[in-house]
């Protein structure tokens, strides 16, 4: 059995739904957008 740290660091980066890139996560980050995809401006 692998230890759940092992298993945080084996899951798969998130990745944008709007253009595909990997999503740069934040300590409370539930969202499924990029940082450019969720600007406010756009």
């Amino acid at each position: 059995m692998i230890s759940i740290v092992e298993f945080f660091r084996n899951l798969p980066r998130k990745k944008c739904t709007k253009c595909g890139n990997d999503i740069v996560e934040k300590a409370d980050c539930y969202g499924n957008l990029c940082d450019n995809c969720d600007h406010p401006a756009l």
